[in-house]
């Protein structure tokens, strides 16, 4: 598969995997890779120009010292959206020349913590809606205090790495153990893994998911930095100043957070907007955090038609 490359403000090279016509922007999750949407790319390509960037220290894209950070991941975003807003801005078609495209992005676990962090770094402009797949806007449990959001506990945290002990534990592991980590984290990222149900077969497509994912090539000690940024950021009033179309896709089966905690997004997007209940949209898949994985039919119906209504 074809890869473009970019360069952020400070020379990092970043890799992405461009499918023409408009722009649906879809961002992987931790340790992830553009590799995660080979089943949704000919699908979300037949409607819009698919982009599917590295991210950085993921993939084909290069990494920095000290660029393990969610906001420096929101900083190559805006590069690169700003790069694809000069290509279609020099496109042949003069029916595109100088039409500043909107564009949807679609983020999946990590990924919904980028574009959350660059509404907050640097607004929405030129976005048309966004899709937040398997996310809760706080990993870490927290509790309340007088001027700062809710108590923030396990119905709602994530399941696994959600304090200071827990986060070290991982950090330990995608350190001195890596393919021992990575294992563990596909079997808590896919449903039938989490939660089999009577009949199902645990093992299809597990092998499949395994080979082809990038991630082995990401730096373990890179990510246990990036872990200890993403759990501990708190997006919840962050959430609350986005003012395009949100959709919230949670997986029922997924080994990574509550769905209350996921919830909390259309909630908190929904406040912003003064409580109007079609601000934000809200949709339970059956399998688990990897839905555009296990449920990649279902996956690229929903958020085409959620793009498409956004671009209408």
């Amino acid at each position: 598969m074809q890869y473009l490359s970019c360069e952020a403000n400070d020379g990092c090279t970043l890799a992405f995997q461009p499918r023409y016509c408009k722009i649906l922007l879809l961002l992987h999750g931790f340790s992830g890779s553009s590799a995660y949407f080979s089943r949704n790319f000919e699908a979300l390509s037949r409607d819009f120009w698919v982009v599917a960037p590295d991210l950085r220290g993921h993939g084909a894209s290069g990494k920095t010292p000290g660029g393990y950070h969610v906001a420096r991941l929101a900083a190559d975003v805006r590069d690169l959206v700003t790069h694809l807003h000069r290509a279609i801005s020099a496109t042949t078609n003069p029916s595109e020349r100088g039409v500043e495209p909107l564009i949807v992005p679609v983020g999946c676990s990590i990924g919904a913590a980028v574009l959350w962090t660059y509404v907050e770094l640097f607004g929405q402009h030129g976005f048309g809606g966004f899709v937040f797949v398997d996310q809760a806007p706080l990993q870490d449990r927290v509790p309340g205090f007088v001027g700062a959001a809710s108590e923030w506990g396990p119905d709602r945290a994530h399941l696994g790495c959600y304090d200071e002990a827990s986060m070290l534990a991982a950090q330990r592991a995608w350190i001195e153990t890596p393919d021992a980590a990575h294992r563990g984290l596909v079997e808590g990222c896919l449903g039938y893994r989490v939660q089999p149900l009577e009949g199902e077969d645990t093992k299809d497509g597990y092998a499949q998911k395994k080979a082809a994912d990038e991630a082995r090539r990401c730096d373990g000690v890179w990510l246990a930095r990036l872990l200890a940024d993403h759990t501990r950021y708190d997006h919840r009033e962050a959430v609350e100043a986005i003012r395009v179309p949100a959709l919230v896709l949670a997986g029922r089966r997924t080994g990574c957070f509550p769905l209350a905690g996921m919830e909390e997004t259309v909630r908190r997007v929904r406040r912003g907007n003064g409580g109007r209940e079609e601000a934000a949209g809200w949709m339970v898949f059956e399998s688990g955090h990897w839905m555009f994985w296990e449920e990649s039919e279902r996956f690229n119906e929903v958020v085409g038609g959620f793009a498409q209504k956004c671009m209408a």
